[in-house]
């Protein structure tokens, strides 16, 4: 017998994601966060399982593959949205996992409406997308500490380098 796959579970259109959050509502403080995370690495399991501990869901808004393709280049992503989906979903410090098509997360985040807004260490509040509405509605917005030398981009180089050797 095939195991259950129960984190396929916490995999949520938008729309899915923004109906379910509005049920919980008063009950929760929700943290949002968003990427690409295209190939997951210790880096992202750090400043995750940090994320989830400042509120009571974690929420994470996956760019689309098109919207990577116009943030990063025509190479990537390296791993499709729905494998993005289901290697995310599978995290235990994560709640719910959803997408968007644009370039950046501000319509996603206007529809959830989260309490709490976080990036990673490379990125100042100021420059977060939906920091000011996060925070005008009542919200917070956090950069968390960035983890030098972990990085999606530096993995790649390293792959590309080695099998050019």
């Amino acid at each position: 017998m095939r195991p259950v796959r129960k984190h396929l579970q916490k995999i949520k259109s938008p729309k899915q994601l923004k109906a379910l959050l509005k049920k919980q509502k008063m009950r929760v403080k929700v943290v949002f966060t968003n990427g690409c995370f295209d190939i997951l690495h210790s880096g992202h399991i750090s400043y995750l399982e940090k994320a989830r501990n400042l509120g009571d869901l974690l929420v994470i808004g996956l760019n689309s593959d098109e919207s990577v393709r116009r943030l990063k280049g025509p190479e990537r992503p390296i791993n499709s949205l729905a494998d993005r989906l289901e290697v995310t979903s599978a995290l235990e410090c994560v709640d719910y996992v959803t997408w968007f098509e644009e370039d950046t997360p501000l319509e996603l985040i206007l529809s959830l409406h989260p309490y709490i807004l976080v990036k990673g260490g490379d990125w100042k509040v100021d420059q977060i997308v939906g920091a000011k509405e996060v925070i005008a509605w009542g919200g917070k917005a956090k950069a968390l500490p960035y983890i030098e030398g972990k990085s999606t981009t530096q993995i790649i180089q390293k792959a590309r380098l080695k099998s050019s050797l």
